[in-house]
C-alpha cells in the first residue's frame, strides 16, 4: 500500500526517548562532499542538472536520527530491514523492509529508527535542475514514503552512487553519481505508477544485479541488505537457488565473460582481466585455470586449434557443435 501514514488502532513504531545519532554505525559507508565544491557544482553543467551532495549504507542504525527545518536537497531512504519512521508536518509515517522515504527539498522533517528493529538503509541526498519533475512524479509531498516492486534494484542504484563518490571528487565520478540517481528517481517514478503487484525474487534480482555489475567487488553482506535478509539466511537461499555461494557466482558470470573475449577478441589477458573486476592478471589467470583447469593462453590457443580442425574437417565442426 502505498504511504504508511500511522492510523487509530495500528500500533506505533517504538522510539522511546533515547537520543538520536546521525551517523557512526558499525560497518557503515558514507560521503559527503565539501560544501565549497557543492556549490561550485550546481553553477556549472552537467552537474547542475543533477548532482549528488551525500550518499551512504548504515546497517542496523541503532538510535539513527536526524531533523531538519528544511533541506536543500532531496533525500532519498531506502530501508532494506527493520524499521523507521519520518515526520513530517503533523503527519507521521512508518517507514518498513522494501520501502522507500523520499523527502523533497525545502521540506521539514524528522526521521528515525525504531529502537527495538532499527532499520538498515541507503540513502542519498540529490539536487539539481531536472530533479524537481521527478519528485513532482512521485508526489512525495502527499505520501512520502511509499514500496518499490524491485527493491534490489534500488538499492544496487543507491550502491553505484555511492561506488562512485568513493572513488574520488572528480568531475568524471560526480557526472556518474547523478546519472546513477537520475536512474534511481525514474525507477521509483515507474514504480510508483505501476499497478500494486508482489514483490519480484529477491535473489533473482540480486542475480541480476552481478550479471549486470561483474567489475565490482560488493561483499555478501551488501548483497544480504540489498535483497533484505541477514547474511546467513541470504547465503543459504543464494546456493539454494543457484548451487553456489554468491561470491562463486559473480567469479564463474566473469570467467563466462572472459571466455567469450578470449574466443572472439585479440584482447590481451590483462585488458581481459580488468573488464571482467581483476586488476591483477595473475589472480584472475589462478582464478580462470580453478574453474577450466587451462590458463586463459592455453584456453585461447586451444580454442584456436579447434577453429582451424573444423575449418579443415566438415565431420569434426559438426561434432563440436553437438
Amino acid at each position: 500500500m502505498d504511504g504508511s501514514m500511522m492510523a487509530e488502532g495500528k500500533p506505533p513504531v517504538n522510539t522511546g526517548s533515547t537520543a538520536r545519532i546521525p551517523d557512526g554505525f558499525p560497518g557503515e559507508r558514507m560521503r559527503v562532499l565539501p560544501r565549497p565544491l557543492v556549490a561550485k557544482a550546481r553553477a556549472t553543467p552537467p552537474t547542475a542538472s543533477v548532482l549528488v551532495t551525500d550518499a551512504g549504507f548504515f546497517p542496523h542504525a541503532a538510535h539513527h536520527g536526524r531533523s531538519r527545518a528544511a533541506a536543500d536537497e532531496t533525500i532519498v531512504i531506502h530501508c532494506v530491514a527493520g524499521r523507521g519512521l519520518c515526520r513530517v508536518g503533523t503527519r507521521t509515517f512508518r517507514v518498513g523492509p522494501h520501502q522507500v522515504l523520499v523527502i523533497p527539498a525545502g521540506v521539514g522533517h524528522r526521521y528515525e529508527a525504531d529502537d527495538d528493529d532499527p532499520w538498515t538503509i541507503w540513502w542519498a541526498h540529490v539536487t539539481g535542475t531536472a530533479i524537481g519533475p521527478l519528485v513532482s512524479a512521485l508526489h512525495a509531498d502527499e505520501a512520502p514514503v511509499f514500496d518499490v516492486a524491485e527493491p534490489t534494484r534500488v538499492s544496487g542504484l543507491l550502491d553505484t552512487i555511492l561506488r562512485r563518490m568513493e572513488t574520488d571528487e572528480g568531475l568524471r565520478s560526480l557526472v556518474a553519481a547523478g546519472g546513477a540517481a537520475w536512474h534511481l528517481l525514474s525507477v521509483l517514478v515507474a514504480d510508483r505508477r505501476a499497478p500494486s503487484r508482489g514483490r519480484a525474487d529477491p535473489i533473482a534480482e540480486v542475480q541480476d544485479y552481478l550479471r549486470q555489475n561483474l567489475a565490482e567487488h560488493i561483499g555478501v553482506d551488501q548483497l544480504a541488505a540489498m535483497a533484505g535478509f541477514s547474511v546467513s539466511h541470504f547465503s543459504a537461499l543464494f546456493r539454494k537457488a543457484s548451487g553456489f555461494g554468491a561470491l562463486e557466482y559473480q567469479t564463474r558470470l566473469r570467467m563466462s565473460l572472459a571466455r567469450q573475449l578470449l574466443d572472439t577478441t585479440d584482447r590481451t589477458v590483462t585488458s581481459i582481466a580488468r573488464q571482467v573486476g581483476y586488476s591483477d592478471p595473475m589472480y584472475f589467470s589462478r582464478q580462470f585455470r580453478r574453474i577450466h583447469h587451462l590458463s586463459p593462453t592455453q584456453y585461447r590457443t586451444r580454442s584456436g586449434s579447434d577453429a582451424a580442425d573444423s575449418a579443415s574437417d566438415p565431420d569434426r565442426a559438426g561434432r563440436l557443435s553437438r
